[in-house]
């Protein structure tokens, strides 16, 4: 992976509305900025019950995007990522409506899982109460099939149904998805859900030592194809750091709320706290096409391990994001809107902050000189505000935050004060030697941050932020470099 800024993005939804138009903006107003790009899901269908993240036909582009020719073509500019869906399937894929016609005569018998697969003689109430879930109720759905009447797993919604990964049949869906993505030169997954892959009888079903050497297999099956993988998993921060050390590449999901925090509270005590033992092969967010979340710098009850920060002061923080955002996050967050994830607000990252420029800018300041891969969601690139008619037509909380834009929307927030300094901060990221070399934490008052590079050939940036005044300076050897 380049060690440049990545964009993450719905192909759809950025200006154009297929891959050659992506490709056209990439390559045109935004040259220079981004050295990969991840492209949410673009298979078939991209607006299924959970924006593409429920495939149908995880082998197939979407028609009304392009074609692998289309996908080939871009990773011939930038570093392509794509996500490999790991849990679970469409309930309207060909493969279920195989099974659900034929039951154990489909040849799809044997990839998906069922609930006794897991507990064939039957689950205690321990049992069941004991399954880690990310939203209300038991992760199963009845379905009807050829083989009667069955309760098959469903992690997230009755549609997407779970994939039993260890069967024969899961693992061989999984490689045809990998060998697709060589094939068409994709040269990095991420592996969505893949916390939940494993279930076991007696666990949680949730990052188990089991789902580590499943993690582990997969990325060397993926690694033999010369693609590097990074896992997706929300959790206590200590798990982050022991996911860290096994893959390529984690999520840096604690960055977003340690920095709410700081601004909010004029401290930057906790944040130092992250940073000084943060796995470094993250890849650092303030912004996804999911929530802000909350659960990555709480404490783990079940485990009785403190988090980053007190509970009174993470839910202080949750109520701090609804203040600053006019109250917009708390009509799209929880059973608000139909959203189902209990540990995330919904909200664009510039309006959590009140829409100030200053603030904003020095949480992404933040976000390109730690170590890692910067990589910046495309509302968040043009700072973009929280898409009110969306949200009341879709009554889908995360829609809050996947704005779609045209071309003449993206032009006009390319003029934008602090999205043109947003754009010189990332073309700093990807070309001063100083960030291929070594990275020092530097001490500082409790409201204040120092971050510092220094290059092999002696090039030096240090970044100072104020989390009291919300200012912050960049200097290169020792000149303050203006954005």
């Amino acid at each position: 992976m380049k060690n440049q800024a990545q964009l993450i993005t719905y192909v759809d939804r950025f200006g154009g509305g297929n891959l050659a138009a992506l490709q056209a903006l990439l390559t045109g107003p935004l040259a220079g900025l981004f050295g990969g790009v991840h492209l949410l899901p673009f298979f078939h269908p991209i607006d299924g019950a959970d924006a593409g993240f429920d495939p149908i036909d995880h082998l197939s582009v979407d028609a009304r995007l392009g074609h692998w020719d289309d996908v080939r073509r871009l990773s011939e500019h930038i570093e392509v990522m794509g996500d490999v869906i790991v849990n679970h399937v469409s309930s309207q894929s060909p493969q279920f409506l195989d099974y659900q016609a034929r039951g154990a005569d489909s040849p799809y018998a044997g990839l998906f899982l069922r609930m006794d697969t897991v507990f064939p003689n039957g689950a205690r109430e321990a049992d069941l109460l004991g399954i880690y879930r990310p939203r209300p109720g038991l992760p199963f759905t009845p379905y009807t099939t050829a083989a009667g009447r069955e309760l098959l797993w469903t992690t997230f919604t009755p549609q997407q149904l779970d994939i039993d990964v260890q069967h024969p049949q899961g693992k061989a869906y999984l490689s045809s998805i990998l060998q697709r993505f060589a094939d068409s030169g994709i040269r990095m997954v991420r592996l969505d859900a893949v916390g939940y892959a494993i279930k076991q009888a007696g666990t949680s079903c949730f990052m188990e030592p089991a789902t580590f050497a499943f993690i582990a297999a997969f990325a060397a099956e993926a690694r033999a194809l010369g693609i590097e993988v990074l896992v997706e998993i929300h959790s206590h921060h200590q798990r982050q750091i022991d996911i860290a050390r096994q893959v390529d590449w984690v999520y840096d999901f604690a960055l977003p709320p340690l920095l709410l925090h700081a601004l909010f509270n004029g401290t930057a005590e906790a944040l130092k706290r992250w940073i000084a033992i943060r796995p470094s092969n993250a890849l650092t967010v303030l912004d996804t096409h999911d929530g802000i979340g909350i659960i990555d710098i709480g404490a783990d009850a079940r485990a009785g391990l403190p988090g980053l920060v007190p509970p009174a002061e993470l839910d202080r923080l949750v109520d701090q994001i609804h203040e600053a955002s006019g109250g917009q996050s708390r009509q799209a967050t929880g059973a608000a809107a139909s959203n189902l994830d209990l540990y995330q607000v919904n909200c664009t990252y510039y309006d959590a902050l009140g829409r100030d420029d200053e603030a904003y800018l020095l949480a992404r300041a933040v976000q390109c000189f730690l170590p890692g891969i910067p990589q910046v969601y495309y509302v968040g690139l043009l700072a973009g505000h929280n898409d009110m008619d969306l949200l009341a037509r879709t009554r889908v909380g995360r829609d809050i935050n996947r704005h779609h834009y045209t071309p003449a929307e993206i032009q006009a927030d390319l003029q934008r004060p602090v999205v043109q300094r947003l754009c010189a901060l990332l073309k700093l990221r990807n070309t001063h030697a100083a960030f291929n070399g070594r990275f020092h934490l530097a001490s500082s008052d409790e409201h204040a941050l120092h971050l510092a590079w220094e290059g092999e050939g002696g090039e030096r940036l240090v970044l100072k932020a104020d989390f009291r005044t919300r200012r912050f300076e960049i200097t290169e050897d020792g000149i303050a470099r203006a954005l």
